[in-house]
């Protein structure tokens, strides 16, 4: 299996890539030994811009936080000319805090008795412009469309400052200033004397009023300023679990648990509707959407999974109610192989197009599949993630952890994929032909802190129209290598660099960075 265009790789050498050596680079929002994590705080989505100088993170407070690229910038700030993916050893991505803004807050359905939390669902970048920064974020019914950018803070300097000290000559029009420390009143003239009028003899002397200054503006500072551009609302019945912007840059869609609606950027009051599979009776309901995204250079087809674990391709072309797929795809179970928990592990809760658009990634519950769009007679490969928990589905059950849903990430130039685990592991597989390259890592792992036990978090829970939530227990076990694993922390959201190996990934309210 080829990790990307058979033309670009032809000249490559014969063989899979050797395996990368995974180091721990940054972490923002580390916390302290026995601190106990606000839930308004934990991490719920993560996302590079398509040049990676930027990260967005969005947290169940609904809030946004940015970060940007600092080690390809000079001191003035202009970025460097790098070529990417050939840094020297010692150099790896460098990531600062940029701004933060509140994208969603609490509200209540008063129609239908329910209330919507803040937490962000997703973040999408789009294309910048002018040097702002344009993204969107939605939680379960309402997406927003931001505007990011430096606005200069202008400011007045004071009047009847010392001249002294103030505008030289030639500073304000060409005037010159006399050293007198006495300041001139606009309406009285100066201070002590009583003028009803200006005398009509007046003139202005040859290098103006002695003592006349005028506000200067000025405007040094700048300022990161967030403003929300456009609320797309009132169009999603159920919980919004994808955002994906079209490559043609003036279109996304969004998905609910039965309907994907496309949108026009500029058009906030009004949304098609492409993707219904709503039946008639929802007693006949057997299956939901979990995640859709664009094709990343074709603007008229997008793929789609399901809780049945397959995949459907739709050409926008055919029709404009795109019902009809024109490719599924779907592994077919060995017989004799199904249990209760079957269908419940076969849910696909990610995908995502590599960055030629010719594989595409999906993440069920035990496993990581990459499919060819070409072949839809099967996955291309399957990666196990956490087999060692096959035989504690009852338990994972129990607590609701199987309901959990895990991204999905894959390397810019199609040669990797990635995925969370419980213990806030991740798991890094090579995809290549021939490749056997696996690695695993803690992403909550700093290696310049002494290591403490971390406190436990309730387990996260899912809401879903086809069943009914219910809060377990804390489960611990041991993986297949003896390591104990605690279900209570769960990687869940995870990013990969488009341009280098670096990966971010979110444990509780703590985010993440390694390099390769």
């Amino acid at each position: 299996m080829n990790g990307g265009n058979d033309a670009e790789l032809s000249d490559a050498p014969a063989g899979p890539p050797p395996p990368l050596e995974w180091k721990f680079s940054q972490v923002f929002g580390e916390r302290t030994a026995g601190e106990e994590v606000q839930e308004v705080d934990i991490i719920s989505a993560i996302e590079f811009d398509n040049t990676g100088d930027h990260l967005a993170t969005g947290d169940r407070g609904g809030r946004v936080v940015l970060f940007e690229r600092t080690d390809t910038k000079d001191q003035d700030g202009s970025h460097k000319d790098l070529e990417r993916m050939d840094y020297p050893i010692h150099r790896h991505p460098e990531f600062r805090y940029k701004t933060e803004f509140q994208s969603h807050e609490p509200e209540f359905d008063y129609l239908k008795s329910l209330e919507i939390e803040e937490k962000i669902n997703k973040i999408r970048w789009c294309q910048t412009a002018n040097g702002a920064l344009f993204l969107l974020s939605t939680n379960d019914k309402t997406i927003k469309f931001w505007k990011v950018q430096e606005k200069k803070v202008k400011k007045i300097s004071e009047m009847n400052t010392d001249t002294s000290k103030a505008v030289g000559k030639g500073g304000m029009a060409g005037s010159s200033f006399s050293s007198s420390p006495k300041p001139f009143v606009a309406n009285g003239g100066y201070p002590g004397r009583s003028y009803s009028y200006l005398s009509k003899d007046f003139s202005f002397p040859p290098g103006g009023i002695p003592s006349l200054r005028l506000p200067v503006v000025s405007s040094n500072e700048t300022s990161l300023v967030a403003r929300c551009r456009r609320v797309y609302a009132h169009a999603h019945d159920y919980h919004i679990n994808s955002i994906s912007n079209n490559s043609d840059g003036e279109t996304f869609i969004s998905a609910d648990d039965l309907r994907i609606n496309l949108w026009n950027l500029e058009i906030s009051n009004q949304s098609f509707n492409i993707v219904d599979v709503k039946p008639a009776n929802m007693e006949d309901l057997t299956e939901v959407i979990t995640s859709a995204e664009f094709h990343p250079s074709h603007c008229n087809m997008l793929a789609y999974s399901s809780s049945k674990g397959s995949i459907r391709l739709i050409d926008l072309r055919q029709s404009a109610l795109c019902d009809t797929h024109s490719k599924l795809f779907e592994e077919q179970e060995a017989a004799g192989s199904r249990s209760f928990f079957t269908e419940i592990i076969a849910s696909i809760s990610d995908i995502k197009f590599g960055k030629d658009g010719r594989y595409l990634l999906s993440r069920d519950y035990m496993t990581l599949k990459l499919w060819d769009i070409n072949m839809d007679s099967g996955p291309v490969a399957t990666f196990q993630v956490h087999e060692y928990l096959r035989p504690k589905l009852c338990d994972l059950y129990e607590n609701d952890s199987i309901f959990d849903k895990f991204e999905c990430c894959l390397s810019g130039d199609g040669q990797r994929v990635a995925t969370g685990s419980y213990s806030n592991l991740f798991r890094v597989f090579g995809c290549a032909s021939g490749s056997a390259e696996s690695s695993t890592l803690e992403g909550s792992k700093n290696p310049t802190r002494r290591q403490v036990q971390t406190p436990s978090r309730p387990s996260r829970s899912l809401s879903s129209i086809t069943r009914s939530v219910r809060r377990g227990a804390e489960s611990l076990g041991v993986d297949a290598n003896g390591s104990s694993f605690d279900f209570t922390t769960k990687l869940l959201h995870l990013a990969w660099h488009p341009t280098e190996n670096s990966i971010a990934c979110a444990a509780a309210n703590s985010l993440y960075m390694y390099y390769a």
